[in-house]
């Protein structure tokens, strides 16, 4: 089962399918692997099943999720199994989506087929953790991530933010990027930083860039207009300036939306197909996002320096003004960033 998790997350990106891996063994050989690639193309088991062959039949196949028992882009992997003559299959978790949950174990077992489920079923829950997300509350899984010194500042009074983090934290970045299907950042991020918010060559794919201003009070010359490689859509409100925003839509993906909200442009990122989406925003966005149950999971990257002063927090106010109010993060973990460096960063990770 575990080798069904690493096989699944060699896949690029598979919104709004989930991630899912297989493995075929006759004895105590694997006969078959495959992962599910993206939304469109054959799943897991039916790679692995191509790959073992005559070998299926009698063989038990391990896969990270139940098996579909449905038609959608693609045919049922149910009756893929039965036709190869497979003895067992193992699963890791069952499948959330109402069209699939326990029906594609029932018609295993209609067929004479072993089914055991409920092997490493944390593990497969915490990979596909965002479909999940996605199929029980058709939005997408938000992430916030942001990087504080110990003193909790993500930028000097000045506004200065360049670097808090280390070269390592920042390619950890880059690769959760490239596992996300969308960035979002605000006007003043664009406006700072000037942001490419791309893998950087180290993730896997270039996430979907989001900017969300409501008057498109935003530079003309930015990183983020040049959508030769990856593109970027604007959301915007009611209140922005006409010509600003048909300036902008001669050059990226303008949309005005009657109610310019996370909650909103999340709604119109899900209709896209996204099912993870990484917030790299200001603290007043930060805050909007958390209040309107947007954000599910918080990666803080803690940099061993202090800056002192008036610099600017992560979270804006969420309007919590006493210290039994506030929120519970939850399911968290510690990392040394660089496990040999005295010096790392801290990653801390949970979920709200």
């Amino acid at each position: 089962m575990l080798r069904c998790l690493e096989l699944a997350s060699q896949a690029a990106r598979t919104a709004p399918n989930p991630k899912v891996g297989s493995v075929a063994v006759k004895g105590d050989t694997v006969v078959g692997e495959g992962f599910h690639p993206g939304a469109g193309q054959p799943h897991a088991e039916v790679f692995a099943l191509r790959q073992a062959g005559e070998q299926a039949k009698g063989a038990t196949l391990y896969v990270n999720l139940e098996p579909c028992n449905h038609y959608g882009r693609t045919p049922p992997c149910t009756e893929a199994i039965i036709q190869a003559g497979v003895a067992r299959v193992v699963i890791g978790m069952i499948d959330p989506d109402p069209r699939v949950s326990g029906g594609g174990i029932e018609r295993l077992r209609q067929a004479g087929i072993e089914v055991i489920e409920g092997v490493e079923t944390a593990a497969c829950q915490r990979l596909n953790e965002a479909f999940v997300y996605r199929v029980l509350h058709q939005r997408p899984f938000g992430i916030l991530k942001y990087a504080m010194t110990l003193d909790g500042k993500i930028a000097a009074a000045s506004g200065h933010s360049a670097w808090v983090s280390s070269p390592e934290s920042r390619r950890r970045v880059h690769l959760l990027r490239g596992q996300c299907d969308a960035v979002i950042v605000g006007g003043n991020t664009v406006r700072r930083d000037n942001p490419l918010l791309t893998a950087h060559g180290v993730g896997k794919a270039d996430p979907l860039r989001v900017v969300m201003s409501r008057k498109l009070d935003l530079p003309k010359e930015a990183q983020l207009w040049q959508i030769d490689v990856v593109p970027t859509v604007v959301f915007t409100g009611p209140e922005s300036d006409p010509e600003k925003r048909e300036w902008l839509s001669q050059r990226v993906e303008v949309v005005a939306l009657e109610d310019l909200s996370p909650d909103m442009v999340m709604a119109n990122l899900y209709d896209r197909g996204c099912s993870t989406v990484l917030w790299e925003c200001g603290g007043v966005l930060a805050a909007e996002a958390i209040a309107q149950q947007r954000v599910q999971k918080i990666l803080a990257f803690i940099a061993p320096k202090l800056i002192g002063g008036d610099g600017l927090s992560p979270i804006g106010s969420l309007g919590r003004d006493r210290m039994d109010q506030a929120l519970p993060v939850k399911q968290v973990r510690w990392l040394e960033v660089e496990p040999d460096n005295p010096n790392s960063d801290l990653l801390i990770e949970g979920y709200i």
